[in-house]
């Protein structure tokens, strides 16, 4: 059994997804996400991240985290705050020993869907197929970062049939 947490990172919006990987099985354990508010001072927003993020890894002990690459976009703002949250995220981890890998946005949608420009709405449904779920996790970061869980656990499948374990 592999125990994975995705995280989507963000500023005002940190997706979270935690699975179990069994075999070439998925059990969802929890998705969700941490938020932010707007009027919090930035010391603050980063600090609740950190702090949250520490209980998720406290609660499942994860054996591995897959977190997105951050690209960028044209809001310079946005930008510095959402690298300001994902150096957070990765001391976070750090602190706690758990081993990090990332993945950029191509790689997660081939790994999901077979296909590297596959649209959000796309998947959002294999997310919900491949985990069993009834409905589409919300909000959409927590769908984001299920599916950086389930990318991991096919990358590292591949891995270990290659073997190339701890390469990532």
């Amino acid at each position: 059994m592999l125990r994975i947490i995705g995280i989507d990172p963000g500023y005002a919006i940190v997706g979270i997804g935690v699975v179990d990987y069994i075999g070439n099985k998925f059990r969802t354990l929890e998705y969700g996400a941490i938020t932010t508010p707007a009027g919090m001072p930035t010391v603050d927003r980063l600090k609740k991240i950190y702090d949250e993020l520490t209980m998720y890894i406290d609660k499942y002990r994860p054996d591995a985290v897959a977190v997105e690459e951050l690209f960028f976009n044209s809001n310079q703002k946005t930008a510095i705050n959402v690298a300001q949250a994902r150096g957070v995220i990765l001391v976070a981890l750090r602190n706690n020993d758990v081993p990090v890998y990332e993945y950029t946005p191509l790689q997660v949608k081939q790994s999901v869907t077979g296909y590297g420009r596959a649209q959000k709405a796309q998947i959002q449904q294999m997310v919900k197929t491949l985990l069993g779920l009834n409905v589409v996790p919300k909000p959409d970061d927590a769908a984001d970062a299920l599916a950086l869980a389930i990318c991991h656990a096919h990358s590292n499948k591949m891995n270990n049939l290659l073997g190339l374990n701890g390469v990532r």
